[in-house]
């Protein structure tokens, strides 16, 4: 079994990177502060909403599975969400909504299943 996300370790990642999340021209955090903070609320969400239906991508840094629902195991899943790391943690702090963010073209939901990502946002609330 998957060792848990640590709730203090995500929220410190978060704050981490919670200036640039919030204002795009602040100063960009580092690889592995953009990497940890991917990775930790990915998981997190994953862990809150577990499954198999739907991959969510943030790469270059992460992909999870989640969803409850039918197995995907072979090829492109049929439902997926992609962004890019800071559109991702614009979700997960809850500063944007998924629905906003695939108007906008920032996120590519594909299948029936995919809006269900946004049960679990935001993962922390920056509030």
């Amino acid at each position: 079994m998957a060792k848990r996300t640590d709730p203090a370790e995500t929220r410190a990642a978060v704050e981490a990177v919670a200036e640039w999340v919030r204002d795009a021209g602040s100063k960009e955090p580092s690889r592995s502060e953009l990497a940890q903070a991917c990775r930790t609320t990915a998981r997190t969400l994953a862990e809150e909403l577990p499954g198999h239906t739907v991959e969510l991508r943030v790469p270059p840094f992460v992909a999870v599975q989640l969803i409850d629902g039918p197995r995907h195991t072979r090829g492109t899943p049929p439902n997926v969400v992609e962004t890019d790391p800071r559109t991702w943690l614009r979700l997960a702090t809850g500063l944007t909504t998924l629905d906003a963010e695939v108007a906008a073209g920032t996120v590519d939901a594909s299948g029936s299943r995919a809006s269900d990502v946004g049960r679990g946002l935001p993962v922390i609330p920056l509030g």
